[in-house]
């Protein structure tokens, strides 16, 4: 059997060896909560407010339907190396150990596996923490009964993470906003949020609603789980690692805390996931309300305000979820931001290069499928003069593709032929020594290999699957 290097054994149910501190920590989270909220009509709370949680989260069709999503979800797999096609033989063998654990709050999750990718800014990466397989099963089993709990709580200004919500909800609700005349903007970052949360905050405002110690206990051991980067142990005493089923949930219960106290000031926003724009109607109102929130956000939420990234804009001046907004016919619309183009066109860059060693085939379903996905977030756009642009592009970037295939004089030569140029033009422009580039924005390269035999090649453009999709 493999051990770590912090001693936790490969694959196996971890158990907290001492009893009566598991047993002091429920109590202590049981009477966490001096604050008791009631809302009125909540049958979904009232039913499971009380100390039996934890069963109703064990129910055999809602941790099967856990598994399912999990496994539906695919994804890596976690520190312990077990793979979601592994999951449930292994769930068949352990299943009664592993529910016993959880019940009697014997249960210790993994570490998280630390990666990072790349964000947007140059240089700069975001953390995700990849939960075991069995974690994620447990995780989203927690997630799929607490939701509709705090489903009742949340704002309708909120749409992260959401059922039945979405980014372009948001969008279509801050142009909604922007029309009645709240066309200043706070646009407020919120320094690495996820990194940063408060766990002691979030265990306190858990604790108003989830009556089951248990719950609340298991949770927080799930926070305090620590990482694995690069086969070193870190200890994680705060933040929500991302990665796992449970960790949107917990970042909108906790940022519904400053949905609430914004509401109560009466002021116009919307939010998707840590992405919050509070509508003004001046200038002035949008300064005050950032210098009135941040003692709140910082002083009570304990979460960062980053000062360099905040600001206070005109709404045609700001970048939110992809898009940018401008006025026609006092009416605002959607565009798509310069920078949206400019990291679409590095992915494109990614997907059209020769070195991943990719089949044409294989290469022209990623490149088809990346359009698809593409122009369906941006599908609220006005964006057809700028997608007949990146179209051009994208078709030069394919030529580039197939020229650079065609290395040799003579298959230059025959290819050229094949697509209906003369023969002495064919052998002439075989023997080019103009730059690749150049070449490819050549009129018989453009001939040859022209819009009509692209589209028979079966890549599909931008433009036309706009037209099919786009909602103006």
């Amino acid at each position: 059997m493999k051990i770590t290097e912090y001693g936790i054994k490969d694959r196996q149910l971890h158990k907290e060896g001492q009893a009566q501190k598991v047993s002091a920590e429920q109590r202590e989270y049981e009477q966490a909560s001096s604050h008791k909220r009631i809302i009125e009509n909540n049958t979904i709370i009232a039913k499971h407010q009380g100390s039996r949680l934890l069963e109703t989260i064990l129910e055999r069709d809602n941790m099967n339907l856990a598994y399912l999503r999990v496994k539906r979800n695919k994804g890596a797999g976690g520190m312990d190396g077990m793979q979601v096609d592994e999951l449930l033989p292994y769930l068949k063998d352990h299943k009664d150990e592993l529910l016993q654990h959880l019940r009697k709050g014997k249960y210790k999750p993994n570490p998280v596996r630390s990666v990072e990718i790349p964000k947007e800014e140059r240089g700069k990466f975001r953390k995700l923490g990849i939960p075991t397989v069995i974690d994620r099963v447990i995780q989203q089993a927690i997630a799929q009964v607490l939701t509709p709990i705090y489903e009742t709580q949340f704002s309708e200004h909120s749409y992260g993470f959401r059922p039945s919500r979405g980014a372009h909800d948001a969008l279509k609700a801050c142009g909604e906003i922007a029309d009645k005349g709240n066309v200043y903007t706070v646009d407020m970052d919120l320094e690495k949020f996820f990194d940063t949360v408060s766990q002691s905050k979030l265990i306190e405002v858990l604790s108003r609603t989830i009556k089951d110690g248990r719950v609340i206990s298991l949770i927080h051991k799930y926070l305090n789980a620590g990482a694995l980067e690069d086969g070193i142990y870190a200890k994680t005493p705060q933040g929500v690692p991302q990665g796992g089923p449970l960790s949107p949930l917990l970042s909108n219960i906790m940022l519904n805390e400053l949905d609430m106290e914004i509401t109560r000031r009466g002021h116009k926003f919307v939010r998707y996931a840590d992405d919050c724009v509070i509508l003004c109607k001046s200038r002035k109102s949008a300064e005050r309300t950032l210098e009135n929130l941040l003692p709140f956000i910082e002083g009570k939420l304990f979460l960062k305000v980053n000062r360099e990234k905040t600001k206070i804009a005109h709404i045609s001046q700001i970048k939110y979820l992809g898009y940018a907004f401008y006025s026609n016919r006092g009416k605002y619309r959607l565009r798509i931001h310069p920078k949206s183009i400019t990291k679409m066109k590095g992915k494109v860059r990614t997907l059209t290069a020769r070195s991943n060693g990719w089949s044409n085939e294989r290469r022209k379903e990623k490149i088809n499928q990346f359009v698809r996905g593409w122009v369906q977030y941006f599908r609220l756009a006005d964006m057809k003069g700028t997608l007949r642009e990146i179209d051009k592009w994208l078709r030069s970037r394919i030529r580039l593709i197939y020229w650079k295939q065609w290395k040799k004089i003579c298959t230059r030569f025959e290819k050229l032929k094949q697509f209906g140029i003369e023969t002495g033009k064919a052998w002439e422009f075989a023997n080019t020594r103009k730059g690749l580039w150049r070449t490819v924005h050549s009129p018989i390269l453009g001939k040859s290999l022209g819009n009509k035999e692209i589209a028979s090649l079966g890549y599909m453009t931008m433009t036309d699957y706009y037209l099919k999709v786009c909602e103006n």
